[in-house]
């Protein structure tokens, strides 16, 4: 898989909701903190404000844009800000299970929204690189992200057999294209692996260590893959993703034996070697200086998957 494929793989979003919204007239709902979730949205039709809390600026939110709030904060969306909220639970409760919420008659503004949960343990390798808001204007080229849009509206508004796993499928679909958008605007780019991936040379140098993790890979090997002299590859590596390319190789191992050993029963001894250690000592001294403890203090403390996301299930609902 390519590096983003592999990164969404890792922490495993989970969509637990997604639900249509329109509204007629004026309005204003306050939506609470979200459960170090990420929210995705798309106006269909209409406009609003959006204001995230700790952002100094609401930004206005016009037909076909998208946006991402990755960093769970509560937000607000409404015509006028200066309208005092409505509590969003007073609203949605109905959509829990998904489908369309219609407030003031619904007739000047439709919204369609998904909601993930990041169950694997690492979701600030994500979330940390974003902005508070990823805004998404509409632009040419993006009639993929409007199709999807559109898609899952029909979904929501006429609901038919095997609807919830389009739905499912959908919100993801969005939330990757909403982020392929994101790093390919230049205008936006900061430092981190993502928005590496925009750097075709850069991206081939990652998508190498990641196609073969095991591999024992050597700055001049990785230099040729992006086509760049060593000395200006690891200059170039670290300015875009913040870190050297052996740092980024070591710490993506340990990012993924951790999830083996929180996953799966694998021994340590067959762990190592298929992430290019020979030894048990040298693969456990690397993993406690990038995790934080040994590997096996690890899989005894992390929780299992099923425990996690019931857990966000349960406080999302409550």
């Amino acid at each position: 898989m390519d590096p983003l494929s592999n990164v969404l793989s890792l922490l495993k979003p989970h969509n637990y909701l997604s639900a249509g919204f329109e509204a007629g007239g004026e309005w204003s709902i306050q939506f609470p903190d979200q459960q170090d979730g990420v929210k995705c949205g798309a106006v269909v039709s209409g406009h609003c404000w959006l204001s995230v809390e700790g952002v100094p600026e609401a930004v206005r939110l016009q037909t076909d844009d998208c946006f991402l709030l990755p960093s769970g904060r509560p937000f607000r969306l409404a015509t006028d800000l200066s309208l005092p909220p409505v509590g969003a639970a007073t609203i949605f409760a109905k959509a829990r299970t998904g489908g369309i919420v219609s407030y003031n008659g619904g007739d000047d503004f439709l919204l369609v929204s998904s909601r993930f949960a990041l169950t694997g343990a690492h979701a600030g390798l994500l979330l940390r690189i974003l902005p508070p808001i990823v805004l998404i204007r509409d632009e040419p080229g993006q009639a993929a992200l409007r199709w999807l849009v559109e898609r899952m509206m029909e979904e929501l508004r006429e609901p038919q057999p095997g609807g919830f796993l389009i739905v499912q499928h959908l919100a993801h679909m969005i939330l990757v294209q909403a982020l392929r958008l994101h790093l390919a605007d230049g205008s936006r780019a900061g430092v981190g692996w993502l928005f590496a991936l925009a750097d075709k040379q850069m991206s081939a140098a990652m998508t190498a260590m990641h196609d073969d993790p095991a591999r024992r890979w050597t700055l001049q090997e990785l230099a040729a893959r992006a086509g760049m002299s060593r000395s200006t590859f690891a200059l170039r590596f670290k300015e875009t993703v913040g870190t050297s390319p052996m740092d980024y190789l070591v710490h993506w191992r340990m990012l993924l034996a951790g999830d083996r050993l929180e996953n799966t029963r694998e021994p340590i001894s067959r762990i190592a070697p298929s992430l290019g250690y020979q030894s048990e000592a040298a693969f456990s001294t690397a993993f406690k200086r990038v995790m934080g403890c040994s590997p096996r203090q690890y899989g005894r403390n992390r929780q299992s998957p099923r425990a996690e996301l019931g857990q966000r299930h349960r406080s999302a609902r409550s």
